[in-house]
């Protein structure tokens, strides 16, 4: 059993673009983070969310202004980010059979002792002590 929720809502990257960019998500992002703004993440988030930012543009669906400005918005609202060690996500990607990337949400989410607010359902089913879906995480 976890211990009680602190005030914080440790995010993946598609919960990230879920409040970013409109879709069919967006409401329920916008509902958690009006419920708790002080979102954190893994320092790869941004690294994962300017490659669907990248996708948008390449496709289209953005202009490049547009990418660089919700790139930037996202920076801005989640200042707080933490780098988790390689050879930590190594052994959490190791123990889950999850990829490294994945593994990096997971060993923040160990260490900081709070559930990964993800719609991933594989990544729900490889950690589900560690995981939530949206749904979930606004109860």
């Amino acid at each position: 059993m976890l211990p009680a929720a602190s005030s914080v809502v440790l995010v993946d990257t598609n919960i990230l673009a879920y409040l970013m960019i409109e879709g069919d998500r967006t409401s329920a992002a916008q509902e958690l983070y009006a419920r708790d703004a002080d979102w954190r993440s893994e320092t790869v988030v941004m690294v994962e969310f300017s490659n669907v930012l990248a996708t948008y543009v390449r496709t289209q669906a953005l202009t490049h202004e547009q990418g660089i400005g919700l790139l930037a918005e996202a920076e801005a609202l989640m200042p707080a980010l933490t780098s988790v060690m390689h050879a930590h996500a190594l052994e959490t990607a190791t123990q889950f059979g999850i990829s490294a990337y994945d593994a990096r949400f997971i060993a923040l989410a160990k260490q900081m002792r709070v559930k990964l607010v993800t719609e991933d359902t594989k990544l729900q089913a490889a950690a589900p002590s560690w995981t939530v879906s949206l749904a979930g995480a606004l109860g």
